[in-house]
């Protein structure tokens, strides 16, 4: 087993990690506080919906660009700016709806708020740094990082409650704000715990989506966050329909919560097998588990289901997480991390909006279809471009001659088919370096690896 003392006995973890902790909880108040605030001033739902979707649309676009130039000049200098100015335009946009600007403003304001830094990407990066030789003590630091996320997204939209309704609508982007600029602040202040910058590289680098398995990993990603999207709506609309509509915020927590101590036993044991294989074990679990919620006819079976069907979750998260480090090349961790967030995101817009439909459509009751069929989805993806693809045709061998190991295929005297003897490396030549009679090219949208054995 590892211990999480462990993991924290590394100097500097803890303090890097309050501040990672403390800049994430802005990002899971802003969406509610955005919407209470617009709701309130401007009387409109719609509306509010709108705001918070372009917000969103933003992020996943200017993200993973904010991510590349944390790699490239390091996390003090890049993140400390995103973070201000994102917190400098939630400041605009509450002004804009305190005093009724028209709602062009509304969504100029949040959209250019969408470059604030990946907080969560950061804090795994580092641990990523501090024990890249210890594989056991990387996956503890994925699972306990998962937990925060979980308990940053359960406390973030009840603090943002509170704020908007007993102080004022504005007060909780405000207080997003002021948490964001701490946060980073302490995060980036930790300049031991900091990976440091990727050498600069000549000409533009290889877009990091050319890796297919990191396609792969986004588009399960991307089915993942459709189940969470639609679970939310789905399960506000079950408590309103039952008559509980207060207690959709208690099931909602013991969802997460159930992520929460999966996460937290997950990290106590070594990881076995490879990252890809627990992956897709993990979305195995999760769209078994995403069923349980269909057998509920009651409140308090459904907080039971929904408890269970959240210890698919943070497994699923650790070790996909685990396998975009895995996948990243060298220096260009945060930016993967981020488009791996990315896909989350572009998946829980598409999941709260299919959700609303089939439960309109259909009603409350057979709206936990939506979840389930999206964990389906997750699997299906994983075995078609993680499973599959692994075990294809494999390339003929290369056939040996009386001449010895390492002889040329019959008709290589002719010069047809003749394929030079590998050469296997200890370290990563340059991309288009000669070794031997061959020629070296790194696999399409990877980078070299440092440690790794390379062959030509």
């Amino acid at each position: 087993m590892i211990s999480y003392r462990r993991l924290f006995s590394a100097p500097g973890s803890a303090a890097f990690t309050v501040g990672s902790v403390t800049a994430r909880l802005p990002m899971s108040m802003a969406g509610v506080s955005v919407v209470l605030m617009v709701s309130s001033s401007h009387g409109s739902y719609a509306l509010a919906g709108a705001v918070s979707a372009t917000g969103l649309a933003a992020v996943v676009v200017l993200a993973p660009r904010i991510a590349r130039l944390v790699d490239r000049h390091g996390q003090a200098r890049v993140a400390v700016p995103a973070a201000v100015v994102c917190a400098a335009w939630w400041v605009v946009l509450a002004l804009c709806t305190r005093y009724g600007a028209p709602p062009w403003a509304l969504f100029a304001a949040y959209a250019a708020a969408g470059c604030g830094p990946n907080a969560g990407g950061m804090a795994r990066a580092r641990w990523a740094h501090l024990h890249r030789d210890d594989a056991a003590a990387r996956h503890a630091a994925n699972s306990f990082e998962q937990v925060a996320d979980e308990a940053c997204f359960v406390l973030g939209p009840v603090l943002a409650v509170f704020l908007a309704t007993a102080v004022a609508p504005e007060a909780a982007l405000l207080v997003a704000a002021a948490l964001l600029v701490a946060g980073t602040l302490v995060l980036a202040g930790q300049r031991r715990t900091e990976p440091p910058p990727a050498p600069r590289t000549a000409g533009r680098p290889v877009p990091l989506l050319r890796s297919a398995r990191l396609r792969a990993v986004m588009a399960v990603f991307a089915c993942t966050g459709l189940v969470f999207g639609s679970m939310e709506v789905v399960t506000i609309a079950w408590s309103d329909a039952a008559g509980h509509r207060s207690a959709a915020g208690v099931l909602l927590a013991l969802n997460a919560a159930g992520s929460a101590v999966a996460g937290l036993a997950f990290g106590l044991f070594r990881p076995a097998g490879r990252p890809v294989n627990r992956f897709v074990a993990g979305v195995a679990a999760m769209a078994v588990l995403m069923t349980l919620p269909l057998l509920a006819g009651d409140p308090v079976t459904l907080a039971v289901c929904l408890f269970a069907a959240g210890a698919g979750t943070a497994p699923t998260m650790v070790s996909g997480m685990t396998l975009v480090q895995e996948l990243a090349p060298a220096g260009r961790l945060n930016e993967a991390m981020t488009w791996a967030v990315t896909g989350i995101l572009a998946g829980i817009s598409g999941g709260a909006a299919l959700g609303g439909w089939a439960v309109g459509h259909h009603g409350a009751g057979r709206g936990y279809l939506v979840p389930a069929a999206a964990g389906t989805a997750a699997l299906l993806t994983a075995l078609c471009t993680l499973v599959l693809p692994r075990r294809g045709p494999r390339a003929p061998s290369r056939a040996r001659t009386p001449g010895g190991a390492g002889g040329s295929r019959p008709g290589a005297a002719a010069g047809a088919g003749f394929m030079p003897p590998v050469a296997v490396l200890p370290f990563p030549p340059a991309p288009g370096e000669r070794v031997g009679t061959a020629q070296w090219s790194l696999p399409e949208g990877e980078g070299p690896r440092p440690g790794a054995h390379y062959c030509s």
